[in-house]
């Protein structure tokens, strides 16, 4: 049991898990926020071409049950901004990594050969005259 508590501690406190919770709990937030735009100023500006207070609204009924198609059309913008609003800070984040890394560097001149490898040198080219 003692075992088994130790791996759970070292799998919960493992760096990656740890981003991931923070990253959940601001994306919760950054959720919030979205829908918040989404439902209070994007969704009445579409509105105002569609003629109707709100997407929410929009529906119909079939031998009476009632299909809230503009409940869907709503989540589909939701996901559509969402999703766009993270490539976008995705692209910003991976420009401002690439800005932050250092340009390639030349590559290190080869070392200068030590006295044994001049003399071994010296020593194959004598043998190569020599045949």
């Amino acid at each position: 049991m003692k075992k088994f508590l130790n791996e759970f501690k070292d799998f919960a406190m493992r760096g990656n898990v740890i981003d991931l919770a923070v990253g959940v709990i601001i994306g919760g937030a950054f959720s919030a926020i979205t829908t918040s735009l989404i439902n209070d100023i994007i969704m009445p500006i579409l509105g105002i071409f569609t003629s109707s207070i709100s997407f929410a609204d929009l529906a119909f009924s079939v031998n009476g049950a009632v299909i809230t198609y503009g409940n869907f059309i709503q989540a589909v913008v939701n996901f559509l901004i969402m999703a766009l609003v993270v490539f976008c800070m995705i692209k910003a984040m991976n420009r401002l990594h690439r800005t932050k890394e250092a340009p390639p560097a030349q590559p290190p001149a080869p070392p200068e050969p030590t006295p044994e490898e001049k003399l071994l040198t010296e020593i194959r080219d004598l043998l190569k005259e020599k045949d």
